[in-house]
């Protein structure tokens, strides 16, 4: 069975003769009467009574039209949609992210998307796990970009990419003066992390990179005030590589000799959202991030 036959059976119920019907359609009434005969031979009933006036659905007819109609309407809904998928050139994404896009793959990203929709404005919102996770809930925020490890209940994700964690020491620090470190150096010393909310995930990450026993302080501040904190000499921190673009005084990045030294970044979303252009910024971003290796 094919849609054709579905929508030649709905024009000659319509036009309530073979003729009329395959003037409309613009072909000749033997191809609506053998397109008729065949759907029917096919459903094994007859969909129309024939006599000299013209013809008439049958019982069985009537029933088959309706279901037809009800086929071609979603037919011409997903093409519809799609359409719309295709044509959503302006409007807003608004984006949460845990870490600010310094550098690498994040800032490679964000820029081909912009290069690729000029008229699209792209906004940003920094903030922890549970913020950026009440944006979503809350429709304030279209997608949010945070680490791997981190559990989002209800969403979807995509890995967009992966970076290197290196180790943030003080300029002064004895480990500075090594070419690379390891974590087994590392868990002697007081590790710094920001600590929002009660929300532990990164210090739970960081513990399972460097093992238990390890002296977590926790500040209620953001990636910045902690690198000026290390800079002071009261402690150390992890970061990304994206983030050793950035110049903070006093401090020193040092490359972590270890297979796991590294974290996935993942895209979110909530899966009931049907903005298609929310849909084209997910597309756009998963398959860029194949198309450049970056995972």
């Amino acid at each position: 069975m094919e849609l054709l036959d579905l929508h030649y059976m709905i024009v000659t119920a319509d036009a309530g003769k073979f003729a009329p019907a395959a003037k409309v359609l613009d072909v000749d009434t033997s191809t609506v009467s053998r397109r008729i005969s065949n759907l029917e031979d096919e459903l094994g009933l007859s969909l129309f009574e024939r006599d000299h006036s013209g013809i008439g659905l049958t019982r069985g007819g009537h029933s088959i039209l309706r279901c037809a109609r009800d086929v071609l309407f979603h037919i011409d809904e997903v093409k519809r949609m799609g359409r719309q998928f295709v044509s959503a050139r302006s409007g807003e994404i608004r984006l949460g992210v845990r870490i600010p896009p310094i550098g690498g793959a994040l800032r490679a990203l964000l820029t081909a998307w912009q290069i690729a929709n000029p008229d699209i404005v792209l906004s940003m919102m920094e903030g922890n796990e549970r913020e950026l996770a009440m944006g979503l809930s809350e429709h304030r925020l279209e997608a949010a970009l945070v680490a791997g490890h981190t559990m989002w209940l209800h969403a979807t994700a995509c890995t967009l990419f992966r970076e290197r964690i290196v180790a943030v020491l003080p300029i002064s620090h004895p480990l500075a003066r090594r070419p690379i470190t390891d974590w087994a150096s590392l868990s002697l010393e007081t590790i710094l992390i920001h600590d929002w909310d009660d929300n532990h995930t990164q210090r739970e990450f960081f513990a399972t990179l460097l093992g238990n026993g390890v002296r977590f302080q926790a500040h209620t501040a953001s990636k910045q005030t902690i690198m000026v904190s290390v800079g002071a000499g009261l402690g150390i921190t992890l970061a990304t590589d994206s983030q050793t673009e950035a110049t903070f005084p006093g401090v020193i990045f040092k490359p972590i000799d270890e297979y796991n030294a590294s974290l996935e970044f993942d895209l979110v979303w909530l899966p009931e959202t049907e903005d298609p252009l929310i849909g084209r910024f997910i597309a756009f971003m998963r398959d860029e991030s194949r198309v450049r290796g970056f995972i």
